[in-house]
């Protein structure tokens, strides 16, 4: 599966997963614009860095919807389109029930998705007034390896995402946590570039 994130206006991102012989899933906007890191690349960098097989993206890979819709594939008439729609929804219905029962990863990807965010701005945020939803959090040990292993991480593919003018794009190939491809004005790259 292959997960791009694309820079689409000025404050603005879109995210298209893709996976083989299936038609595109796409969420643009995608929520949590940041002039750093997009909100949802921190969730992706989260289940894959700490092999989360059951959040957004790992549900994604398995067929489910994650919150995305179906992309524009003119080559899918109305009822296919519907029939692929329904297929989406009841594979996301067996991953919300694996959620009740807690076999799900998806409360744990929320979480530390949300204080890897808190953590991340409050390390490169100017030191100024902050919000009070940036201030330091009660974490667990275990919460603290975690956010730091990701933080690393982060601090890598923030400046990758920075560089990119609107059209850019960074790929990564699900669970990779580094990029694929980086498509930044119109010139490709992947990692062997």
């Amino acid at each position: 599966m292959d997960v791009t994130f694309k820079r689409t206006g000025e404050r603005r991102y879109g995210v298209v997963v893709s996976l083989p012989g299936r038609t595109p899933l796409w969420m643009d906007p995608a929520p949590g614009y940041d002039d750093h890191i997009p909100h949802d690349m921190i969730h992706y960098t989260v289940e894959a860095e700490l092999g989360l097989a059951s959040g957004v993206f790992g549900r994604a890979a398995r067929g489910g919807g994650g919150g995305f819709v179906l992309g524009g594939d003119d080559d899918l008439d109305h009822r296919e389109r519907r029939r692929q729609r329904r297929r989406l929804l009841r594979r996301e219905d067996r991953f919300r029930q694996d959620d009740q029962r807690g076999q799900g990863d998806m409360a744990l990807s929320e979480r530390l998705t949300g204080l890897c965010h808190v953590a991340w701005k409050r390390h490169h945020g100017p030191p100024a007034e902050r919000p009070a939803w940036l201030r330091p959090q009660t974490t667990t040990p275990e919460d603290e390896a975690a956010v730091k292993r990701v933080l690393a991480r982060l601090d890598r593919l923030a400046p990758l995402w920075n560089r990119l003018p609107v059209g850019g794009s960074l790929t990564f190939t699900w669970p990779a946590t580094e990029p694929a491809r980086i498509l930044a004005e119109g010139t490709p790259r992947t990692r062997e570039t």
